[in-house]
C-alpha cells in the first residue's frame, strides 16, 4: 500500500483495506485512531467496535474506548474499558494507568495506588502515572512515598511541572520548607499556576 500524503487519504485506503478484508481488526483500528485524530469520535467509536469484535484482545482499541468514554464524563464506561484492557493484557500499563486515574476521580484512594503502582512497574517511564501516584499518597497522607513518586518522575522528566509541584505541597507537610520553595519556584518557572494556598503558605516561609 502507498504511503498515504493526508489523513484523508490514509482513512480512504484503510477503508479499502476493510472492503478486501472486514474481519482485519487492525485495519478498523487503524481507521479507528485516523478519524479520533479528526476528532470524529461517533465514528472512530463505531470503528473501535469493530476492531475488537475481530480482534477481541487489541487492548489499545479498549483504551481509546475509554478515552470516549471520558470525554462524555462518563467514568463508569472509561473504568469498564481500561479494565477489559487490562485484562486481555496484564502488563499494558496505559490501562493499569487510566484505571488509576478513574479510581482517583471516584474517590477511591486505594484502589487508585494499587493500579497506578502496576502502571509505574510495568513501565518505569510512565511520567504521569507517577505524578498522579504522588498525589494519591498525598491524598492518603503518605507523604515519604509521595516525594519518592515525584523524584521517580523527574528522573524520567526533569521539567515536568506538576511533579515539582506535588514536592512542594509534600515538602511543606513534611517540615521541609527550603526544599518546598525550591521546587515551587521550579513549578512557576514552568507555567504551573500553583494553588493560591500554597503560594500563601510557600510566601510566608520565605520571610
Amino acid at each position: 500500500m502507498e504511503k498515504a500524503k493526508n489523513a484523508e487519504e490514509y482513512i480512504a485506503q484503510q477503508r479499502m483495506a476493510i472492503a478486501s478484508n472486514p474481519d482485519c481488526g487492525t485495519s478498523h483500528y487503524n481507521l479507528a485512531v485516523a478519524l479520533l485524530g479528526l476528532q470524529k469520535y461517533d465514528q472512530a467509536e463505531q470503528e473501535l467496535q469493530e476492531a475488537i469484535e475481530c480482534s477481541p484482545n487489541l487492548a489499545e482499541a479498549y483504551v481509546h474506548l475509554g478515552a470516549i468514554c471520558l470525554r462524555r464524563d462518563d467514568l463508569e464506561g472509561c473504568l469498564t474499558y481500561n479494565r477489559q484492557a487490562v485484562k486481555v493484557r496484564p502488563g499494558f500499563s496505559e490501562g493499569w494507568g487510566n484505571i488509576g486515574f478513574v479510581e482517583m476521580q471516584n474517590g477511591n484512594i486505594d484502589e487508585a495506588i494499587t493500579a497506578l503502582k502496576k502502571a509505574t512497574a510495568f513501565n518505569f517511564r510512565f511520567v504521569q502515572a507517577f505524578t498522579t501516584l504522588a498525589n494519591a499518597y498525598l491524598m492518603k497522607g503518605m507523604i515519604k512515598e509521595s516525594i519518592a513518586t515525584s523524584l521517580s518522575a523527574l528522573e524520567v522528566e526533569p521539567d515536568f511541572s506538576i511533579a515539582h509541584n506535588n514536592l512542594a505541597i509534600a515538602y511543606l507537610e513534611n517540615k521541609e520548607p527550603a526544599k518546598a520553595i525550591r521546587h515551587f519556584d521550579r513549578a512557576l518557572e514552568l507555567g504551573y499556576e500553583v494553588a493560591p494556598e500554597i503560594v500563601r503558605e510557600i510566601q510566608a516561609h520565605r520571610k
